[in-house]
């Protein structure tokens, strides 16, 4: 029965070339979209989730006090790491100071090329998950040591193994190459990191953090942990709220600083502060395209729905006949829905070649290295239920309506749509019109105030 529904609804589309074509590619577009922004959000929602204890790592980050205004400072004193492991060690499996991420020269014989780095204390390379090609996370045990990542390798060496390789950091530091890891995805706070390099060897050749009067006054470098598993963030911030308050001079005392750990799941989605307070981020782009994706898809339904819906009085005749010769209403919305279901799957299938064509284009608009997740299974269960929902909103009005036909007033020549069957579609006409409108305006101001905020 399923076989023959199926039949029946190819044989249709086939007898309505230029109908089932617009019908086709108006989906297609509609749903082209809407993968375009589901792989967009997919994206930033996966965010840092390459690393292996995403959910337990964190940043160290303090409030202070400055003209009766809450700020909020990503950076922090040099003792504090050694603070929180004398006092709270306990919440913590591993406490990693860093310096800040900064581009420096970086250079091998007569090539110098800028990239991007950070110094970190031991246990760093374990923390952040390094994916070593060459040499063992234990390479930075070595003071005068340098990590590479794999495209900057690359860069320097081609194919040529960097291992024991000499660099200079800054024309200052030399740095022996005793490892090259896997490049950060693109999608992770530290895509760009080149080389990572021990925090000895900083410290040891930088006199001003030895030799400073006020180790606690100079906020100048990023602290990471890793909670233990028995701890939460909430609980380990109120832990080491006062850490920085307890130990700083009087004077900055008047600042209130006020220290939290700002876990890595929110780093990217979460990012802004306003007077000690955390108000989003990136979140809100997400939100924004999430919805603009569910109107896109609402606006490619509801033409789906006006178009099948414009051609009733044409198939009130076959619902007449088939109602006449002992088809019930249920068979008649089952074959009204496999229509639908055989016109999305169509339209899904043309959608995918047009992402993977567009592709390319959206990614070096929007910055992003994604790509269509075919050996995903999870893509292939959202494409199931995607082409499932949308068939079934697409065709439940067109079901319902023609199947409701009278077949007696239809074969008699007296059926008329009447004003009552056409409400339906005046509304989703109205309602698809505000939607594009809406969708239009907010585009024109956006483009507007770009232009003048480049102007």
């Amino acid at each position: 029965m399923i076989k023959n529904y199926f039949k029946i609804a190819w044989r249709n589309l086939k007898k309505s070339k230029a109908h089932s074509i617009i019908n086709i590619a108006g989906l297609s577009i509609g749903i082209s979209v809407v993968i375009l922004i589901s792989l967009w959000l997919f994206d930033e929602l996966s965010f840092n989730k390459n690393f292996k204890n995403y959910d337990r790592i964190g940043r160290v980050l303090q409030h202070v006090t400055n003209n009766n205004e809450v700020q909020t400072w990503g950076n922090v004193p040099y003792p504090l790491a050694n603070e929180l492991r004398q006092g709270y060690g306990s919440n913590f499996k591993q406490i990693v100071m860093a310096s800040g991420w900064n581009d420096h020269m970086l250079a091998y014989e007569n090539k110098k090329l800028t990239k991007g780095g950070i110094y970190l204390e031991k246990g760093g390379a374990d923390l952040f998950s390094l994916n070593m090609i060459r040499g063992g996370l234990n390479g930075l045990d070595e003071p005068s040591s340098i990590f590479l990542s794999a495209s900057t390798a690359k860069a320097y060496f081609g194919d040529e193994d960097p291992i024991n390789k000499m660099m200079k950091i800054d024309n200052e530091l030399n740095a022996k190459v005793t490892g090259v890891y896997k490049d950060f995805p693109h999608n992770s706070e530290f895509s760009e990191l080149a080389f990572i390099a021990p925090w000895d060897l900083l410290y040891n050749n930088t006199d001003w953090i030895k030799t400073m009067d006020d180790p606690w006054r100079p906020n100048a470098f990023q602290l990471f942990v890793l909670l233990n598993e028995n701890t939460d963030f909430k609980t380990a911030s109120l832990k080491i709220k006062d850490a920085k308050l307890k130990r700083v001079n009087d004077q900055l005392k008047k600042k209130k600083p006020e220290l939290f750990i700002h876990q890595m799941s929110q780093w990217h989605l979460y990012s802004e502060f306003k007077n000690g307070k955390n108000v989003g981020g990136a979140i809100q782009y997400v939100w924004m395209f999430g919805i603009i994706g569910v109107f896109v898809l609402l606006l490619a339904c509801i033409n789906f729905m006006n178009l099948s819906t414009a051609r009733s009085e044409k198939r009130a005749k076959e619902v007449g006949i088939r109602k006449t010769v002992g088809s019930l209403r249920k068979q008649l919305i089952a074959q009204f829905f496999s229509e639908s279901l055989l016109t999305v799957f169509i339209a899904f299938t043309i959608s995918l070649l047009l992402v993977q064509l567009v592709l390319p284009y959206f990614n070096e608009i929007s910055n992003k290295q994604m790509s269509i997740l075919w050996a995903n299974p999870l893509f292939w269960m959202a494409a199931v239920f995607f082409i499932l929902f949308t068939g079934l909103a697409a065709g439940s009005y067109p079901a319902f309506y023609l199947s409701s036909f009278r077949p007696v007033k239809v074969l008699k020549g007296t059926f008329k749509a009447g004003r009552a069957a056409s409400l339906p579609r005046k509304v989703l006409v109205v309602l698809q019109f505000t939607v594009s409108v809406t969708l239009i305006i907010g585009t024109i101001v956006v483009y507007q105030q770009i232009q003048f905020a480049k102007n």
